[in-house]
């Protein structure tokens, strides 16, 4: 058997983080705004510094917050520990039906993606296709039917894949779907999409740190505004997106 070094780990998980997280894979992030839609069409986003805040509230205090501490639950819960209890209360927590939609599609759409990678648990190598199952098909078994950040949580762990690196990829893919939605909407140009990138980086970092220490009790929502666009999108006359 190769011997894998280290270093040769390290890149391994972390390109695997990036192609998971990135617009490429196939989760349909692409297609909810996550309320941001009927925002901007009732004014409340209409440039930068107010998408930006916005933002900034999903991740000091919105769900985008909640979602990284059910992430981290489901990393430490993946090989010991009750996934399915973190699974239960991430879906009891979408607050709407879009929302509700928007997590458990994706959490499905990501295992079905997964399978790509069956067998190479831990950095394992793949099996062959007549081996029998291995442990990246029993953790797709373990994980069907979950929410999009347990499902995410759960595979990382899995994986090799460290908590905090997988909370910042999971925020920042979070982040950037929602500037690419708030470029094509108001619109707003690639220049400032780009910009609010910049000014977000921060606080995506310190969102993924205070995440890594958390527990279930430090779950909580006061973006009630986002809420509320969330569930006013649902009967929106004209749309682009879902959410």
């Amino acid at each position: 058997m190769d011997i894998i070094t280290v270093t040769e780990m390290a890149d391994r998980t972390l390109l695997r983080l990036m192609t998971w997280l990135s617009p490429a894979f196939p989760v349909g992030a692409f297609s909810y705004s996550h309320g941001i839609e009927r925002a901007i069409e009732e004014g409340l986003i209409g440039d930068r510094p107010t998408l930006v805040a916005w933002l900034r509230e999903l991740l000091d205090r919105g769900s985008a917050w909640n979602d990284a501490v059910l992430l981290a639950e489901s990393w430490r819960q993946a090989k010991s520990g009750d996934v399915e209890m973190v699974a239960e209360l991430a879906e009891a927590m979408a607050g709407s039906k879009e929302r509700h939609m928007e997590t458990m599609l994706q959490g499905e759409a990501f295992l079905k993606a997964l399978s790509a990678w069956a067998g190479e648990e831990d950095g394992t190598q793949a099996r062959h296709p007549s081996s029998p199952p291995g442990n990246g098909e029993r953790l797709n078994v373990v994980l069907a039917g979950m929410p999009y950040p347990v499902a995410v949580g759960g595979a990382a762990a899995r994986h090799g894949i460290a908590l905090e690196p997988a909370l910042i990829a999971y925020l920042h893919a979070f982040v950037s779907n929602i500037v690419q939605a708030t470029v094509r909407l108001v619109p707003l140009g690639q220049s400032d999409g780009v910009a609010a990138l910049a000014e977000l980086e921060e606080i995506v970092l310190t969102a993924a740190g205070r995440a890594a220490a958390s527990a279930l009790d430090d779950l909580g929502s006061a973006a009630f505004m986002s809420e509320i666009m969330s569930m006013r999108h649902e009967t929106q006359y004209s749309r682009v997106f879902r959410s």
